[in-house]
C-alpha cells in the first residue's frame, strides 16, 4: 500500500496538504462562533459587527478551501485507482496456467469488479477523513497547549485510552471487509454458472430452482456486507459514548473556569478545542480500522502471495530438433496415481494420436507434455535437455492449442489469427490458406478485418476450429498440441479439420474419440495409455487389428 501512495510522492504530497485545508476552515469556524458569542457578552454592536465581518469572511475563505481541496485529490485519486486496476490485471496475467487453474475464472472477475469497487467506494473517503481527522486533532492539540498546558496533558491521555479501546476492534474490523470480499467471489461465480447454463436450465424447466439459490446466494451477500455496516457503526458509536462521558467532564471544568471570571469567548474556544482532540480520535480510529480492511483487499487483489514464482533455474531456451523423449513418467492427481513410469518417445515432424477409455488421463497426458503441470516425477527431455530447465516462455512461443471449444475475441478476423501481434498480411494469408481458411476469408466483404460476434456467433464451427488451426500456423510452432478439436463437429467438418491437422508439417500430439476411415490412419503414431503406462503403436498397425478399427 505504500508503494502505491508514494509512486507520485509529490502529488501524494498535495494530496495530504488538499486533505488538511479544511482544517483550517474548522478552526476559522471555532473562532468564529467564539468570537459572536463573546460580543453578545460584551454587548458593544460596533465590535459585534467586527465580529460578523470576520464571521462572513472566514466562511467566504472556508468555501473557496473546500473547492480548492477537492480539485487538488480528484486527479491523485483517479490515477491511484487507474493503478490498482492495472497490478490487479497484471497479477492475474502473470499467473502460470497451474497457478490460474486453481481458482474459478469468475473469481478473477470478481477481483477485478466488486473487490476493486470495494476499494474504491471505501480507501479514499476513509483515507480522507483519517488525515483530515489526524490534522485536526493535532492543530486542536497544539493551539490548546498555549492555552491550558496541563489541561491539555490530561486531553492527551484521555485520547490515548480511547486509541487503545478502538484498537481491540481492528481484527474484527478487517475479518469482516474479507468475508465481504470472499462471498462477493462466490456470489459472482454462482451468477456466472446460472447464465452459463441458463439456456439449459429453460429448456428442462428449472429456472425456479436456480432463481431460488441466486436469491440465497445474494441474501448470503447482503448479510456479510450487514455483518461488516453494523460492526463498523457499532465500534464507532461505542467509542462515541465514551466521547460524550468525556464531553461532560470537559463541561464541568468549563464551568469552573467561568465561575473562576474566565471570558466565555477562551471558554468557548477551549471547548471548541477539546472537541477537536476527542471527536476527531473517537472517528478516526474506526475508520483506520475500516482503512486497514480497504488495505488488505488491495492486497488480495494485487499482492504477490499468488503470483508466478519465476524459477530462476529454468535459464535454456526450448529447441527442438530430434526427439522428445520421457522416462519413468509418474504423476498423481486428489490421490489418484495417474502414469506409473509411463516411457514414449515423440520424433520431430511425427503425428501422434493418445487413445484410451475416459478418464485414463489423455489430457493429462498433453498438460505434461505442453508443461501445463510441472509436479510430475521421472523425466521429460527434448533433445537430451530437461524440461525443468527450459523458460516457459521460450517454451510457450514454440507450440500451440488447438480445442474442442475455440475462444474468440470480438474483433476481427485478423486479430483472432494472430493475437494482436504484429504478423505480415501475407503470413497471415498463407497461414489461412494451409488452414482452409481462404472460403471464409473471400467470402466476407472485409476479408481479413471482418469483424466477428461474440466469441464468433457468426461462424460455423468448422470456421471456429480453422481460426484456432491458422492462429497455430501463423506461430510456426513446433509442436501442436490438439484436444478434441472435431468431437463437437459432424463427419463432414471433422474429417476435413482432421485432415487439415495432419496435412502441417508441425509434429502434432492430438487426443480425439473419433474414427475417421481413411484419415486417423494416417497418424504415425497411437499413444494408448492403460494401467498407468503408454504403449506406442505405429498407427497402421493399430487400427488394422479389428477390435480397435470401428
Amino acid at each position: 500500500m505504500k508503494e502505491l501512495l508514494l509512486k507520485r510522492k509529490g502529488r501524494f504530497t498535495l494530496y495530504i496538504i488538499a486533505c488538511m485545508l479544511p482544517i483550517i476552515t474548522s478552526l476559522l469556524v471555532n473562532i468564529s462562533i467564539a468570537l459572536i458569542l463573546g460580543s453578545i457578552e460584551r454587548g458593544d454592536i460596533n465590535y459585534f459587527k467586527k465580529v460578523m465581518i470576520i464571521a462572513i469572511s472566514s466562511t467566504v475563505i472556508g468555501t473557496l478551501l473546500f473547492v480548492i481541496s477537492r480539485f487538488m485529490r480528484i486527479s491523485f485519486m483517479r490515477d491511484t485507482i487507474l493503478d490498482v486496476r492495472i497490478k490487479a490485471f497484471d497479477k492475474i496475467m502473470n499467473y502460470s496456467y497451474k497457478e490460474y487453474n486453481k481458482r474459478s475464472k469468475d473469481v478473477y472477475v470478481s477481483n477485478l469488479i466488486n473487490d476493486i469497487n470495494l476499494f474504491e467506494q471505501n480507501f479514499f473517503l476513509k483515507l480522507i477523513n483519517v488525515i483530515y481527522s489526524g490534522g485536526y486533532y493535532i492543530a486542536s492539540l497544539f493551539i490548546l497547549a498555549f492555552i491550558d498546558f496541563k489541561y491539555t496533558i490530561a486531553i492527551f491521555i484521555v485520547s490515548v485510552l480511547v486509541f487503545a479501546i478502538s484498537k481491540a476492534f481492528q481484527n474484527k474490523t478487517v475479518k469482516l471487509q474479507e468475508a465481504v470480499s470472499d462471498r462477493n467471489e462466490k456470489f459472482t461465480t454462482n451468477v456466472s454458472n446460472t447464465f452459463k447454463g441458463l439456456e439449459i436450465l429453460k429448456l428442462n424447466n428449472v429456472e425456479d430452482r436456480f432463481l431460488y439459490n441466486t436469491l440465497k446466494s445474494i441474501d448470503k451477500v447482503e448479510r456479510k456486507k450487514l455483518h461488516y455496516t453494523i460492526f463498523a457503526e457499532g465500534q464507532g458509536y461505542f467509542l462515541g459514548f465514551f466521547g460524550f462521558i468525556i464531553m461532560i467532564g470537559i463541561m464541568i471544568y468549563a464551568m469552573n473556569l467561568f465561575l473562576q471570571g474566565t471570558s466565555v469567548t477562551k471558554i468557548l474556544f477551549l471547548v471548541q478545542l477539546s472537541n477537536g482532540c476527542i471527536w476527531p480520535i473517537v472517528r478516526i480510529l474506526p475508520l483506520f480500522n475500516e482503512l486497514k480492511a480497504s488495505a488488505n483487499i488491495y492486497e488480495k487483489i494485487t499482492g504477490n502471495g499468488e503470483k508466478r514464482i519465476v524459477n530462476n533455474n529454468r535459464t535454456k531456451d526450448f529447441t527442438f530438433e530430434s526427439l522428445i523423449e520421457v522416462k519413468d513418467l509418474k504423476f498423481s492427481y486428489e490421490d489418484k496415481e495417474i502414469f506409473k513410469g509411463a516411457c514414449f518417445t515423440i520424433e520431430k515432424g511425427k503425428k501422434y494420436l493418445i487413445r484410451g477409455p475416459s478418464g485414463v488421463g489423455k489430457s493429462t497426458l498433453i498438460k505434461l507434455l505442453s508443461m501445463s503441470l510441472e509436479d510430475y516425477e521421472g523425466t521429460i527431455q527434448v533433445d537430451g535437455v530437461d524440461y525443468r530447465d527450459i523458460k516457459e516462455e521460450s517454451f510457450n512461443d514454440n507450440i500451440s492449442f488447438v480445442y474442442q471449444d475455440v475462444f474468440l475475441f470480438e474483433d476481427t478476423v485478423y486479430n483472432n489469427i494472430t493475437l494482436y501481434k504484429d504478423i505480415p498480411k501475407e503470413k497471415v494469408l498463407k497461414a489461412c490458406e494451409d488452414a482452409g481458411l481462404m472460403e471464409l476469408i473471400e467470402e466476407k466483404k472485409n476479408g481479413l478485418n471482418e469483424m466477428l460476434l461474440e466469441n464468433g456467433k457468426n461462424l460455423s464451427g468448422g470456421q471456429r476450429q480453422r481460426i484456432s488451426i491458422a492462429r497455430a500456423l501463423v506461430k510456426d510452432v513446433d509442436i501442436l498440441f490438439v484436444d478434441e478439436a472435431t468431437s463437437s463437429l459432424n463427419e463432414e467438418l471433422g474429417s476435413l479439420i482432421e485432415s487439415t491437422i495432419l496435412s502441417l508439417d508441425s509434429t502434432v500430439v492430438a487426443i480425439s474419440h473419433r474414427y475417421y476411415e481413411g484419415i486417423t490412419e494416417n497418424y504415425d503414431y497411437v499413444l494408448e495409455i492403460r494401467d498407468g503406462l503408454v504403449r506406442q503403436y505405429p498407427s497402421k498397425d493399430y487400427f488394422a487389428r479389428e477390435e480397435l478399427a470401428v
